[in-house]
């Protein structure tokens, strides 16, 4: 097994990212296992992803409260008609509900 610096296995991996060449080719003219600069590569991203901590970046946000109050429903019909209400319905009456305005 060949010891290889950090350095080293840097200017390895920046060679193959710039070649274009498949992993096996690259391997090949480099002499190099494809094991190895497998290993290289997956060490190299996850001391990447250790140094960003989280995969997920955070932003920061601001609520404002609901501009309809809780409970509300909005219902849009054809020919832009639309029902908006805060009652409670039975399924049945919203549905005679719903039949009556779109037959209008």
């Amino acid at each position: 097994m060949v010891k290889r610096s950090a350095e080293e296995v840097e200017r390895l991996l920046r060679a193959f990212d710039e070649s274009g060449l498949s992993r096996r080719e690259y391997c090949r003219q480099a002499g190099v296992s494809v094991s190895t600069l497998d290993y290289y590569r997956a060490r190299r991203s996850s001391k990447r992803q250790a140094k960003r901590g989280s995969a997920v970046d955070l932003v920061r946000v601001r609520l404002t409260p609901a501009t309809q109050p809780v409970g509300t429903f909005q219902i849009q019909l054809t020919k832009g008609r639309r029902i908006e209400s805060a009652w409670n319905f039975v399924d049945g009456d919203l549905s005679r509900l719903i039949r009556v305005v779109e037959g209008a």
